[in-house]
This record gives C-alpha cells, structure tokens and sequence, in this order.
C-alpha cells in the first residue's frame, strides 16, 4: 500500500461508505435493519450511501428502514424512492452526521425497473464535498443511459459541481470491463485504482465473484485507504459487502 500524503492544516480526513443493503434481508432470509446498522457502525464511516432501502413496504413489515438505520446510528438521512407505488417506497439514502443539505433526487433514465440518484452537499470546512448515490439498473441499455445523465448537467456537470470536490457511489451492476464502468472512470478516478494490490469482489457477499459496487472521486479528493467489510456479520446481514474508502479533503 502506499504511504499516505502528508495532511496540510487545512485538510480533513473521512471515511465513505457505501452498500446495498438487500432490503435488509440478510443471506440467511432474516429481516434485521438492526444488523445492517451494527455492520456499519463497526467500520465508523463518516458518510454512507445505502441501496435497495424498503420504506413502508409490506414485505418487510411496513417499516422506515432508511430512518430506523440512522436513528440507530445517530445520523440524518436522505432518502430517495426510485419505486413510489401509493404508500411503499423503495430507493437508496445517504446517511451523515456532517453538515449536510440535500442538492437534488431524482430519477434516471429508465426503460426496465426504475432507478434514481442522491446528491447531498456536505460542508467540509471552507469547502463543500459534492456526494452522489445511485444504484442502476440491470439492463446494459439503461445503465449506459443512466451514467451519461449522471454525467451531465443535471447532475455532476452542474455549474453548483464546478471546482467542488466530488463522489459518487453505489451499487453500479458494472464490473470493471463494462462499457458503463469504463465510461465513470474516463470521467471520474475509482478509488480503487489508487491501492496497491486486487480488492476483493462485493457480490455475492458470502462467495464474492463481482465487483459491483464502486466509489468514484474528482481530482480535489485524496484517497488514503480503500477496503472491503469483509466479517463474518457483514457476510450475513446482505447480499453485497460494503465498500470503505478514507478520504482527505
């Protein structure tokens, strides 16, 4: 691994945490929002991205899990429903105890099962870190279109972008060889890359073959560590591991 830069006095150092959570229906089919938080709260990330949230959902009691999440955890939370059919609710949320004030949510282009995007402002001293959540879709067509919208101006060529350092994270359905991936990287660096050494695949979480989940980042964001929960609970509470990265703003 390399040696970390050197902090200037200005610099502020985070850790960034995203994962598809499964509904909080772990790999041993039981629903345990508490679990979710206990895997989380163990890794100490200072920002959170979570995919695949229920919010008053019959299947899995009608409950607020992106709420019941960070109320366990003691944060704030934005929730974004890319699946709103009257009361049930189904999406991704970003979580963080920062300063933080929600830009935009809204959906992604989408032809099969609808997907959206998070993008919440967290005042990180004299600066502003840009975070961006989504989670795409399963059919090539529509993630391509949907990181060519995430790319553009609505999103991350937003003239509130300019000059900001910036995130995105999630559950991408993109391995590293594929078109939409390579596309985010052209744009944006994958943390990874800064690492020395493979990381491990995050799905499926007991035997992971994939690596779905990413943290992408601008030139203004060091990345000092980058990682996979790997435990035995995180193996247990969802069908995806999380991804850990330490940043430096």
């Amino acid at each position: 691994m390399q040696s970390p830069p050197a902090r200037s006095p200005a610099s502020r150092r985070l850790k960034l945490l995203t994962y598809n959570v499964h509904s909080c229906i772990g790999t041993d089919r039981r629903l345990a929002p508490e679990r979710i938080a206990e895997v989380i709260a163990a890794a100490q990330p200072d920002i959170i991205g979570l995919q695949e949230l229920d919010v008053g959902r019959k299947r899995t009691g009608g409950i607020d899990q992106a709420h019941t999440i960070a109320e366990i955890l003691k944060m704030q939370h934005h929730f974004h429903a890319a699946l709103d059919v009257e009361e049930e609710r189904y999406g991704d949320a970003i979580l963080t105890a920062l300063p933080a004030e929600l830009v935009k949510a809204g959906p992604l282009p989408s032809v099969g099962e609808q997907r959206g995007a998070l993008w919440i402002e967290i005042e990180i001293g004299e600066k502003c870190l840009q975070v961006f959540n989504t989670h795409l879709g399963l059919r090539r067509i529509d993630r391509m279109r949907q990181v060519e919208a995430l790319l553009g101006p609505e999103w991350l060529r937003n003239d509130r972008v300019i000059d900001q350092p910036v995130v995105l994270l999630g559950d991408f359905n993109s391995i590293p060889s594929s078109p939409p991936y390579k596309r985010l990287a052209g744009a944006l660096t994958d943390m990874r890359t800064h690492m020395a050494g493979q990381l491990r695949p995050t799905f499926p979480s007991r035997f992971p073959l994939l690596r779905l989940d990413h943290i992408f980042a601008s030139n203004e964001v060091s990345v000092i560590g980058v990682e996979i929960v790997a435990n035995p609970l995180a193996k247990l509470a969802s069908d995806h591991l999380p991804l850990l990265a330490t940043i430096e703003i």
